[in-house]
């Protein structure tokens, strides 16, 4: 079954964001006044020019894939739905050409994974697993491939170890001091910080995050698991409810010119409590992979099944729980992708 899904909320959630219309003019002008700084923009190899579709989402279902704790995908079954994912994305008729389309053979790969809810809800081993055997079977050394977490305690609550992880697959703690780079400071904060070595040191990276609520931006997704991730001070970046930073981080030029496919862990839900695991009543199946070119697409859309889950059970939209993800907004305003839901198109597939 294949169709388009864009949800009746839409009223809701662009009413949450229209202020960040204002703000994003104004960083505008703040980022034509700012000096620039010494380019970290990492080079396609040779030749290759990465897919991208700019406002394209596939998101493939399939019922009854979680296992009976309710928790974590069956493996065969969340294989399956990446795969799909990545084909269906690219047009390609299997998941090496696919991956192709987006990683070439001589890039330095991150995949970059979101644990923070330890093993309740965070990227699924079952999931980043076969993301790492297609890499490597599209030609990618193995040696050359990193899984990327921010804490250790976040990476054991992906379940993703050296001992499951291909042989040779490389894992970054990096603890928020693992940094080579200058200080930057980013336009429109007047705070600095500096982008991880794993980062600096790749020239693509899969970005693997979650859908789910967040107490400070309001909602946790492509953007923040990105911009948040993989630097230095992140708590130096809440303030105002992490909006417009989490825009102006992302678009550096150490993350944008990176990401290569974005694929989103949608096994489940996450629409109040959030980023941690500390209200499991608000937390529902979703049974879902997403694959984009696009993140700031895919936090449009997420963003606002989140607020559609919220009033469906009473909770009201995060706008009105007084933070609406307006970041979101920002990050479209300065061209990191598209939020406008009339031009963005998610084609489900079930299988």
């Amino acid at each position: 079954m294949i169709r388009d899904d864009f949800s009746t909320s839409r009223r809701a959630f662009l009413g949450g964001v229209a202020a960040a219309t204002v703000a994003g003019t104004l960083l505008k002008s703040r980022v034509a006044q700012a000096a620039p700084p010494s380019s970290l923009a990492a080079t396609p190899p040779a030749g290759f020019v990465p897919f991208n579709a700019p406002g394209q989402i596939v998101k493939i279902t399939k019922p009854n894939c979680l296992q009976v704790n309710q928790l974590y995908p069956k493996p065969e079954d969340a294989k399956a739905m990446f795969e799909r994912s990545i084909m269906e994305l690219s047009g390609k008729p299997d998941p090496v050409s696919a991956m192709k389309e987006f990683i070439h053979p001589d890039d330095i790969v991150v995949v970059k994974l979101n644990g923070i809810a330890l093993q309740n809800m965070s990227t699924n081993k079952e999931l980043v697993l076969p993301i790492l055997d297609t890499l490597i079977a599209a030609g990618v050394p193995p040696q050359h491939i990193t899984v990327s977490e921010q804490w250790f305690s976040y990476l054991i609550g992906t379940r993703v170890s050296e001992q499951n992880v291909p042989k040779g697959v490389k894992i970054n703690i990096h603890n928020n001091t693992d940094a080579t780079m200058d200080e930057r400071v980013i336009p429109g904060t007047g705070i600095s910080t500096q982008f991880v070595s794993c980062l600096t040191k790749a020239t693509a990276v899969i970005n693997v995050a979650l859908i789910k609520d967040h107490s400070i931006p309001g909602y946790t997704g492509m953007i923040k698991n990105m911009a948040q991730g993989l630097q230095t001070k992140p708590a130096h970046f809440h303030g105002h409810h992490a909006s417009p930073q989490l825009a102006m981080l992302y678009a550096q030029d150490v993350i944008k010119s990176r990401v290569r496919l974005c694929i989103t862990d949608g096994y489940k839900i996450m629409f109040d409590g959030g980023p941690k695991w500390t209200q499991p009543r608000f937390v529902l199946p979703h049974e879902s992979v997403y694959a984009t070119t696009d993140p700031v697409a895919m936090d449009t859309i997420g963003a606002q099944m989140v607020d559609k889950y919220r009033v469906e059970k009473g909770l009201g939209t995060l706008a009105a729980a007084g933070r609406a993800p307006a970041y979101i907004q920002t990050a479209a305003d300065l061209g990191l992708g598209v939020g406008d839901l009339s031009r963005i198109r998610v084609r489900e597939v079930a299988i």
